[in-house]
């Protein structure tokens, strides 16, 4: 598995070639390449801490052509393109995904990232797919909603509620809870949260 974008031309990280087991991350930057995870603030996190993946090397692109507006907010000033992904490191240097920065909900100032949210969902019987995504609430600033899709037709909101106290800490808990038939998805299959945030 690698990993990469436009910007970095195309590889950032890869992992071993002689890999023999999956490992779910995507490896170690490639050489010459320096990845690291940001804060808002451009402050590097500790490690285990989620934070935007950051990328520095020689496929990295100098800019967006002509546009110097666009460059100046994925740039950093020590040549580091910011790629909108959110990720954490391991003790090995070892970087896996965990989602994409405009996709994170924050609740009271917390950090809510749908894919954990979903993973936990996704996990209770009778679930066969289900999308978390944030919506504007007056309290909390955002809250979340997931929509779910049911494998088994006798699952509730209340079943849904019970089991995400048992599995999930409380602000990272659905405020609202919504089931449909099918979820928007891209032709490949990618399940599209901006459309279900748009009709929220």
């Amino acid at each position: 598995e690698g990993y990469g974008l436009s910007e970095t031309s195309p590889t950032a990280s890869c992992n071993p070639t002689d890999s023999t087991a999956y490992s779910g991350t995507i490896g170690l930057p490639m050489p010459l390449t320096e990845l690291k995870l940001l804060d808002d603030d451009g402050n590097e996190v500790a490690m285990g801490q989620p934070g935007e993946i950051a990328i520095k090397g020689p496929q990295v692109m100098a800019g967006y052509w002509q546009r110097p507006d666009e460059t100046a907010k994925v740039m950093t000033a020590d040549g580091f393109f910011r790629t909108g992904d959110i990720g954490t490191v391991d003790e090995r240097g070892y970087f896996k995904i965990v989602d994409r920065k405009k996709d994170m909900i924050l609740v009271s100032g917390f950090n809510v990232y749908p894919n954990e949210v979903e993973d936990v969902i996704t996990q209770m019987p009778g679930v066969l797919e289900c999308a978390a995504v944030g919506v504007p609430d007056s309290k909390a600033g955002e809250a979340v909603k997931v929509v779910i899709v049911k494998k088994d037709p006798n699952v509730t909101e209340a079943d849904v509620r019970a089991y995400c106290e048992a599995n999930l800490t409380g602000y990272k808990r659905p405020k609202i809870v919504e089931f449909r038939t099918e979820l928007p998805k891209s032709p490949v299959g990618k399940i599209l949260r901006r459309e279900l945030r748009d009709k929220s």
